[in-house]
């Protein structure tokens, strides 16, 4: 695969990350956009449009750090555990889902029902889900629990200091990119033509001389 098409995939995925957190910030902070709005304030406005677009390229970097990361640890769990890693993984997904509902709920010390700690769990889980069965379906079935796991624990791991800050409005403008951009990832990479096609054979024969043209008298 040469290196035009690797720039171009991680291209895309960086600005579509971008996208996916400027257009998440109109739901989250809406009024840091009302408030420039009347008075209308060109300038502030543009700042605010440039401050969360940035933002979202950010949390876009990031995603592509942990692609990477990815690509190393499957990579590294086939070599090691073999035909044990999918089952591996499974243990990591499982074990993610439950550190995500129980740490980020006694950090709140009771102040947050733990059924929204587990709905976010479920959430993740659900669209981990979705985009393996896609993953599967657009490869084979051993691709399913590898998308999973990614989808899964590498999105949650990418989200941790998103987790940590106060308030949830950071969080939320953190996930949208890390998940649109993971799923980008994921189900655009088998597509890429990582084997270059190979120059077609024309004229073959044309480079042979053409038998009993050159006969000699």
């Amino acid at each position: 695969m040469n290196t035009r098409i690797l720039v171009n995939f991680f291209w895309k995925a960086f600005w579509l990350g971008g996208l996916a957190g400027l257009i998440a910030s109109f739901f989250i902070r809406p009024e840091e956009y009302l408030t420039y709005m009347s008075p209308f304030d060109a300038m502030e406005l543009f700042g605010v449009f440039v401050f969360f677009l940035g933002l979202g390229l950010t949390f876009a970097a990031v995603s592509m750090t942990g692609f990477f990361a990815y690509l190393f640890v499957n990579r590294m769990g086939l070599n090691v555990f073999k035909g044990y890693w999918p089952t591996v993984q499974v243990g990591l997904i499982i074990f993610i889902l439950f550190d995500l509902v129980h740490f980020p709920y006694r950090a709140t010390d009771g102040e947050v029902a733990i059924y929204w700690f587990i709905l976010i769990a479920a959430a993740m889980l659900l669209i981990g889900w979705i985009v393996a069965k896609i993953k599967a379906k657009g490869t084979n079935s051993t691709a399913f629990i590898p998308a999973l796991f990614f989808m899964v624990v590498f999105t949650t791991v990418e989200w941790v200091p998103g987790l940590m800050v106060d308030g949830t409005d950071y969080a939320w403008l953190m996930v949208v990119p890390l998940l649109v951009c993971n799923t980008y990832q994921m189900l655009t990479l088998h597509r890429l033509p990582f084997v270059e096609k190979e120059p077609k054979k024309e004229q073959k024969s044309a480079s042979n001389p053409k038998k009993g043209q050159t006969k000699k008298a």
